[in-house]
Parts: C-alpha cells; structure tokens; sequence
C-alpha cells in the first residue's frame, strides 16, 4: 500500500472538492488513466467496490437467461463461482491445464463437446496471464462470450487488437493496490456503461437513453467505488512500475534460489501466449506429491514460516457450493491440489527472510 505522504496529494483533492463518493473527479481521473493504459476509450472501462462485484456486474450485463450455465475453472477463488451463483447462473467446473493451472480454450473445447454452456468464465490464476487472442478465436467458432477473471494480473493482462472483457482486482493483496477495488475492463459495447450502471443501483446516468437521468433502469445494487478508494489506487498507481520491478527481482531470486537449493525438484506455474506475470503478487510452486508437500510444509512450519494450500479445496469439493454447481471431472485439478503450496511473498521481504524460506525448501525436499 502508499505511504500516507503519497496519499495526501489526492485526499486533500478530494477533500477541496467535497466529493467523497458517487462517481467522483478522482475516480473519473482513475478511469480515464485506465482508458489510456489499455488502449480504449473512457466508456470501457468502469471501477467498481470490489473485483467480485465487478465480476457479478459483468455476468448481468452480459443479460444471459436466468439459470444460465457458466464454464469456470474448478482450481480457483471462491468468489470466481460465488459471483456466478450471484447473478443467478450456474457454475459448470472445468479442469485446467496441468502445467499452466489454467482453464484454457482448448480444454474450454473439449468441456462445451460433453455438456452444454452459455458463457465461460476464466481465470489468469495467480495472476499468469491468458492469451487473449486465443479466447477471442474461441469466442468466434463458438459465439460463446468469454470473460476473463484477472484480479492478480493487472499489468500483464492485455487486449488483443482492442479486444477482450477482464474484470481486475485493486484490493490490498493486488499488485495496484486501493484497499478495496474493482476494475472493469471490456470492448464489448455498452458493457462497462451497463456495469457502471448498475453498481449505481441501476439508475440512468446516460441523459440520451430514452429513461430521463435519476430514473431506475433496471434493479441494480450499490457496487460503486469510494473517492477514498480511488485516491488509494491513484497513489498506488504512481509507484507501480517500480513496485513491479521489484517484485520481478523477488520472484526470479526466490524461484532460482529454491531451484538450486532442491536440485530441480519443485515445479512453477507455466506461462502462457499471454506471457509471465510483470508484477507477481505471490510464490506457489509445486512438489512431486502429497508427501513431498506435507514434508515442506512441516519444515517451513519449524522455522516459523506460513504457508497455504491456495485453491484448495476445489470448488468441487466446498459444501457450499456443491448444490449449486454442476460437476465436471478434473483429474488434473485434482493433482494440482495435491501438490501445489503457497509460499510467502512480499514487498520488503528481507535477504534474511529469503534465505530462510531457502533453507526450509532445501530440508524437505533436497
């Protein structure tokens, strides 16, 4: 997160324009430094409160049928699925990649063949970016709309020739941090209007719709960003390209120095067409098996590391979701949560810290 010094600039805007929230100059100058960042104009792109919200708007404003089914990745977040449940579809759980933890257009082919969908919902996991040019290939032969859940990929996740619909997460863990927050990305007409729209409870903000402003379009919720909020991003956008940068350096020192000190034996997250992540935001890797796992968690336990089994348990297998969700077989998701281990990961980690967590990897799995 900013500093305080590095937020005053904004806070003291925002406090000289006695505009705290619904749609704000700061949120207004935070949308239109996106527009220019992907490329596209200003009418898409929308912030929201939060990625999930972002997410659920998405899904709405795509005005699928009530019930209609969604291709999501079983190896992800809860709110991946819970955003789907929200606006009133039904999640269908796919498989993923086994060495890019991905679902993938190809395996999004393959799961359409055996069952059928209306929509498909992606995620760049732990924020390794999609080719997008590849799911917008999969949108045409299908006709089927592909959105792109990219809450840790900011920074790395691009239309292709203008192209693609992401939804981006600004909350504290995210590498553009704004405490809370969403970014809605789309080339699709109309759609970050409509998500715009209807995180403002659905009233009408445009004065040529054929509603006057002020009335209610449709039932909408109260998804909108803080001007609080959007000073934080602001900040955190001031000092993103170095925070980057240093992320990079963390990620690469780390990933070579557990390679060298296990011999080889851990496995990382593949990239894809989209390429590697610009600006990492955590460290997972993977072991040869359940044992191998429950061994490196132990010694990093000993030496006062946490650690976390990320995406697991499948959403396949959480109570909660399980009547609501319609089940595909995912063998390799299944690997994946045995095997795969987040380690820690941050901004100041400390040579020390390094070494340690080294260490550890070096006694469990040498």
């Amino acid at each position: 997160m900013p500093p305080p010094a590095r937020l005053m600039p904004y806070l003291t805007r925002m406090h000289e324009a006695r505009h705290y929230s619904n749609f704000g100059p700061l949120v207004r100058t935070l949308e239109a430094a996106m527009a220019e960042r992907f490329g596209i104009g200003g009418e898409g792109v929308a912030t929201v409160a939060n990625a999930t919200q972002g997410l659920e708007l998405v899904l709405r404003a795509l005005r699928l049928p009530a019930g209609a089914r969604v291709l999501v990745p079983t190896f992800t977040f809860a709110a991946t699925a819970t955003a789907v449940v929200s606006a009133g579809l039904t999640p269908v759980l796919a498989d993923v990649d086994a060495a890019r933890w991905q679902l993938t257009p190809e395996i999004a082919q393959q799961a359409i063949q055996a069952t059928p969908v209306q929509a498909v919902l992606t995620v760049a996991t732990f924020g390794m970016p999609h080719d997008t040019a590849a799911w917008l290939d999969f949108e045409r032969r299908t006709g089927l709309p592909v959105v792109i859940d990219a809450a840790a990929a900011f920074g790395r996740q691009w239309l292709a020739d203008g192209q693609g619909t992401f939804v981006f997460s600004l909350h504290t863990t995210k590498s553009l941090p704004a405490g809370e927050g969403g970014l809605v990305v789309s080339s699709r007409p109309g759609l970050a209007a409509e998500v715009r729209q209807r995180s403002n409870f659905g009233i009408n903000l445009d004065p040529q719709a054929a509603l006057p402003p002020g009335a209610l379009a449709t039932a909408g919720t109260n998804a909108k960003m803080s001007e609080f909020h959007a000073a934080v991003a602001l900040a955190s956008l001031d000092v993103w390209d170095a925070h980057a940068r240093e992320r990079q350096a963390l990620q690469a020192a780390l990933m070579h120095g557990i390679d060298d000190a296990t011999g080889g034996t851990v496995a990382w997250q593949a990239a894809s067409g989209g390429g590697d992540r610009l600006a990492p935001t955590s460290l997972c890797l993977r072991v040869r098996d359940g044992a191998a796992r429950d061994r490196l968690e132990q010694a990093c336990a000993a030496a006062r590391i946490v650690t976390r089994r990320w995406y697991q348990p499948l959403l396949h297998d959480m109570p909660a979701l399980q009547p609501v969700c319609e089940p595909l077989a995912v063998p390799r998701a299944r690997e994946l949560a045995q095997t795969v281990l987040g380690l820690p990961f941050f901004l100041g980690m400390t040579a020390a810290q390094q070494q340690r967590l080294i260490q550890a990897c070096a006694d469990a799995l040498r």
